[in-house]
């Protein structure tokens, strides 16, 4: 039995296709979800018989690694890996403040402080990402613009 090397051939066409499908997959925006119930009990494998991990209040966003329709891999903030039932989110996109921030009146810096958002405390992402702020909304109905850096699940 001889070795043979295989010689792959490749045309500037395929090239670019090739990297256009690389450029797309590492473009594609990160899916977000936020927990809908009370409490989400996260388990270390896609089953309730699975061991318990953690428990999720409502409104906590959840970045999704792996979907497989009933069950979500899902990263938290603090970078932890889960499993949840999909049921129990919703495609509300939440985001959590890493550290005590302001929010301003208008997407700059020398705008109006609206109020200061708190570490950990999660809001709602109003509008995506515009040059480096996004708006935002906590549940008492405040609503501004928060530096995106500031925040998790604002990517």
């Amino acid at each position: 039995m001889s070795n043979r090397l295989l010689k792959l051939h490749m045309t500037p066409s395929l090239i670019g296709l090739v990297f256009s499908f690389l450029m797309a997959a590492s473009a594609q925006a990160a899916d977000f979800r936020s927990v809908s119930v009370a409490k989400a009990v996260s388990y270390d494998a896609p089953s309730q018989e699975a061991k318990k991990m953690l428990i999720f209040s409502q409104g906590y966003p959840l970045e999704v690694i792996v979907n497989l329709g009933d069950w979500l891999k899902v990263r938290d903030a603090a970078g932890t890996l889960t499993w949840v039932e999909a049921k129990q989110t919703v495609q509300k996109r939440m985001v959590i403040a890493t550290a005590s921030t302001a929010v301003r009146q208008a997407d700059n810096a020398d705008a109006a402080l609206v109020a200061t958002l708190e570490k950990d405390v999660a809001v709602e992402l109003v509008a995506d990402n515009k040059n480096g702020w996004v708006k935002v909304k906590h549940a008492s109905g405040v609503a501004g613009f928060v530096q995106s850096n500031q925040l998790w699940g604002a990517q």
